[in-house]
């Protein structure tokens, strides 16, 4: 009897240490590294497998045992390169939306329609929208509870019938036609795989049936979206998984804040820098980013021992500026964010005095910033470290707005993007990163 226990105790020692040595073979997880699908890496004493391409940013806790919807537990680091996992319910739609598959304009005008009544007016048909205009930002969806996304159109835009053929009418002229989650006082519920699926399985249904290009994400301050949150890694995830159930043409913008961006360069914290993970976990699917260039007062970037004044074209270029070139994270305490192309980054802008409470710029102080921004002239006190004549653009609030005000926006602003130089094939190729953001 004491024999037979003393072998079996052995034989389990033995076969512990076997265990904790293939659990050991594999690299530990670390944040500040970039992992690809299919990476195997240990956690606590347990084996996981990346189920999609991010980086495990420093301070935002996306550890393995706490991050389903970007590990899976299991997977071997011997006997050769592990097979990645199928991840749970694999996209298999049955035909691609209908969408617009020709790239949107090389310098492109931005706008915000509303899909409600405000002071602005009522809401009225797409076919009536600008031609000025080259992508049409539908806000906003909402947020349904569990994850889900629904969304309602006004009675005024037109019957569905109607408004899926504006949708398709507004793509056979070259637009794009996107859907837009958040807002001011809007939310998404992202806090586990559950949720995420049904984020991914209603907003395709919703995509598919409209006929939409793709989705812009203006989250704001009821969203949830701080350093750490699950929200933040959730979104990624989702987001990515929505784009292989669309396909390559999906399109994807971001309209936030600029706190949430470029206020990580003060500080990285609460909402501070938060959007950071977010763009560089989607840099390889992001169309456009514009962020919000008002109603936050002026902007601290590394060019300048001041604020650069909120509706100067100074704020405007350096927040473009840090977008492209990229900048320290917390005065660089925190890593560093690197830069985007110059094709995927644009500007935000408000269309009026009456569209947003602080901000508003004239049309030729836009001009003026895209004028810098292209060619290196006319530039102020922030000048770019060389001309970006591939910068994509502007965004504003509203379309609405600007229709109320008599077009003095989009007008003047559509002229002046027509002007811009485009920028050579090669020299695009040339601008592209490969990337990615260790902090």
């Amino acid at each position: 009897m004491r024999r037979t226990t003393g072998r079996a105790i052995a034989m389990a020692m033995l076969l512990a240490l076997g265990q904790h040595a293939w659990a050991a073979a594999c690299p530990g997880w670390a944040e500040g590294t970039a992992y690809k699908v299919g990476d195997v890496v240990s956690y606590n004493n347990a084996n996981y497998t990346a189920l999609v391409a991010h980086t495990a940013y420093v301070g935002a806790n996306w550890n393995p045992a706490a991050s389903p919807t970007l590990w899976t537990p299991g997977g071997s680091c011997a006997g050769g390169d592990p097979t990645p996992p199928t991840p749970p319910n694999p996209p298999t739609p049955p035909s691609p939306p209908p969408g617009n598959t020709v790239p949107f304009a090389k310098h492109a005008l931005v706008g915000y329609w509303h899909n409600f009544a405000n002071p602005s007016g009522s809401a009225f048909p797409l076919s009536q929208v600008s031609a000025d205009w080259d992508v049409i930002v539908v806000a906003f969806a909402d947020d349904a509870g569990n994850g889900n996304v629904s969304f309602t159109l006004d009675p005024a835009a037109g019957s569905a019938a109607q408004f899926i053929q504006d949708i398709r009418a507004q793509q056979a002229k070259g637009k794009k036609v996107v859907l837009s989650l958040g807002g001011q006082n809007g939310s998404v519920t992202l806090n586990n795989a559950t949720q995420v699926q049904n984020f991914v399985n209603s907003l395709y249904g919703i995509l598919t049936q409209y006929g939409f290009d793709g989705i812009d994400l203006d989250l704001e301050s009821g969203s949830g979206i701080v350093v750490g949150a699950p929200v933040v890694s959730n979104l990624v995830s989702a987001v990515k998984q929505l784009k292989a159930k669309i396909g390559p043409n999906f399109y994807l913008s971001m309209a936030p804040e600029h706190p949430y961006v470029q206020g990580g360069f003060v500080a990285y914290g609460g909402n501070w820098g938060a959007y950071l993970p977010i763009i560089d976990g989607l840099r390889d699917d992001l169309s456009v980013i514009h962020v919000q260039y008002y109603n936050n007062g002026g902007l601290y970037t590394p060019y300048s021992t001041g604020v650069l004044a909120e509706g100067s074209a100074d704020m405007l270029v350096g927040g473009s500026k840090m977008l492209i070139e990229g900048f320290p994270i917390a005065n660089g305490a925190s890593g560093s964010f690197k830069g985007l192309r110059p094709d995927q980054v644009a500007f935000g802008v408000p269309s009026g005095r009456s569209s947003a409470n602080s901000g508003f710029v004239t049309a030729d102080t836009v001009a003026k910033a895209l004028t810098c921004l292209t060619t290196l002239q006319g530039c102020g006190s922030v000048k770019p470290a060389q001309a970006y004549p591939a910068f994509r653009g502007v965004m504003t609030w509203s379309i609405n707005w600007d229709r109320r005000d008599g077009y003095t926006f989009s007008r003047p602003v559509a002229a002046s993007l027509r002007q811009q130089p485009v920028a050579a094939q090669a020299g695009k190729k040339k601008a592209a990163r490969a990337t990615r953001t260790a902090w």
